[in-house]
């Protein structure tokens, strides 16, 4: 881990880019919240959460109020503003410095990519509905330049020996594959449950990378954690149900 408080990308981004991914941490959050919840929406006292983000905001010295979604899942993209305002979405970009991309999990995957030029950032909120809705693919396109040219971070989500899923979840991926070549690394993703018929054990991590590979983006790091096991460290929704959030974030400093 890089600190008490925050996971740092490992990965070649270029010195303009921020990007990190909190712990839970050293907050004020209490109880099944404990103790640095980021969301509003879990059933935390408003005034932890308040002080949890007033705490984010001075620890990172950001430039301005991360841009805070309603994510539902969906393939839906915005762009980021500084104007305190929450978004209906599951991922924000930005070509602005000073604009801070952010989205929220506990077991579901973060998405952060940047180009490698260092002149654009988003975050993705990487849930299998999204994912196989195609919510990176959209996010991809929203940045609008080579995939080629983009680098992606995959940060903490549950692993793939906790990840058990029903059939509908690989359908749903199969039913949105892009391309033959993709339908078999989806395949790959899934390993039959030994103990339940037509259950899986999936890798969320390998479904994301698959779906990079196919939009022609070939460096991807990170993905080596797991919200479920690592209590520690991060909430899980599977774990516990009812749990706090972990922020990660992007953003273009100034220089």
């Amino acid at each position: 881990m890089s600190s008490d408080h925050y996971l740092t990308p490992t990965w070649p981004a270029p010195a303009r880019v921020r990007a990190t991914s909190t712990l839970r941490r050293n907050g004020h959050s209490k109880e099944a919240y404990a103790s640095f919840n980021l969301a509003a929406h879990v059933g935390d006292l408003e005034s932890a959460v308040l002080a949890n983000r007033r705490q984010l905001h001075d620890q990172l010295n950001l430039p301005a109020e991360p841009q805070w979604l309603e994510q539902i899942h969906s393939d839906r993209v915005v762009e980021a503003h500084p104007d305190g305002l929450v978004r209906t979405a599951d991922a924000s970009f930005s070509q602005t410095s000073g604009i801070v991309c952010a989205v929220l999990t506990a077991d579901c995957l973060p998405v952060l990519i940047c180009d490698k030029a260092g002149t654009r950032v988003a975050a993705a909120h990487g849930g299998w509905r999204g994912l196989a809705g195609g919510i990176l693919r959209n996010t991809v396109t929203a940045l609008d330049c080579d995939p080629a040219e983009l680098m992606v971070w995959l940060g903490p989500a549950i692993g793939p020996k906790a990840f058990e899923t029903g059939i509908d979840v690989l359908e749903a991926f199969f039913e949105n594959a892009q391309s033959r070549e993709h339908t078999e690394a989806i395949a790959r993703c899934f390993q039959p449950h030994s103990l339940k018929p037509l259950h899986f054990l999936s890798d969320i991590y390998a479904l994301a990378r698959a779906e990079l590979a196919g939009l022609g983006i070939t460096e991807v790091y990170g993905g080596d954690h797991c919200t479920v096991s690592e209590s520690d460290y991060f909430y899980s929704y599977r774990r516990e149900k009812t749990t706090g959030r972990m922020a990660s974030l992007i953003w273009l400093a100034d220089n």
